[in-house]
């Protein structure tokens, strides 16, 4: 089924680049599944303290990610990836309908379908997606932007940390306020014009040109404002928690 075909092509743009030793920590895993040697482990945790500081003072909440002229977008090359044996697929039948909880540190917590998320205002974005390994996708989403969200739900101030959760066997990763709030950080339920297939995290995912794709929770059941972070899948087993680009 074709999305609204009134989508806006969104023209912010961004200035950052995904830096080649961004993710010091990564460098000492062999693959996406690798923890890497436990002797390594303190030189890696050193290493994430002193780029989530970089990371940090290199932000700019103003700055837009911007797709370099000449670019092509991914379009069914763009790579499908999750931790379950198979594709996670929501099942009506077995599972009720979908839900999106946020809730939380918040004054006015929500539970949304995906009809709920298309009725708020709707943003377009053709942006990079970063991923650790290396490579670079460019492609259009479309949904709601998080910060739009926060509005709603009203974080409390202490709330400076965000959860995203899944139903992909459990997957998470947490996420600092300023990142989640970004003016390019989406609730994505479109790809490309389309609703989000089951290979790339439908019904909705979070998906932000700000950090690696890993740190873009697929399968989105639920956000949770915290006040303190609480890691994530691959954080937890030695990749950069910040994951900023």
């Amino acid at each position: 089924m074709s999305l609204d075909r009134r989508f806006d092509r969104a023209v912010d743009r961004r200035g950052f680049l995904v830096a080649g030793a961004s993710t010091l920590s990564a460098a000492w895993l062999a693959a996406c599944n690798s923890p890497g040697p436990r002797s390594a482990e303190p030189l890696l945790r050193y290493a994430e303290r002193k780029n989530e500081i970089v990371e940090r003072a290199l932000f700019r909440h103003t700055s837009m990610d911007v797709v370099r002229r000449g670019a092509r977008d991914a379009g069914a090359e763009f790579p499908m990836y999750f931790i379950a044996d198979t594709v996670p697929m929501w099942n009506a039948a077995a599972m009720g309908t979908w839900t999106l909880e946020v809730g939380g540190m918040v004054a006015k917590p929500l539970r949304l379908t995906l009809d709920d998320l298309q009725r708020l205002p709707r943003t377009s974005q053709r942006v990079n997606h970063y991923c650790v390994e290396g490579w670079t996708a460019v492609a259009t989403w479309s949904g709601v932007r998080l910060r739009d969200l926060a509005a709603v739900v009203k974080p409390a101030p202490e709330a400076q940390y965000v959860d995203f959760q899944s139903f992909d066997d459990g997957y998470h990763e947490s996420w600092d306020i300023e990142s989640a709030t970004h003016p390019q950080t989406l609730v994505a339920y479109g790809m490309d014009g389309a609703f989000l297939g089951a290979g790339h995290g439908g019904p909705a995912r979070i998906h932000s040109p700000v950090k690696l794709g890993y740190k873009n929770t697929k399968y989105l059941t639920k956000i949770v404002f915290m006040p303190v972070r609480n890691g994530g899948y691959w954080s937890d087993q030695g990749y950069e928690w910040y994951g900023g680009v």
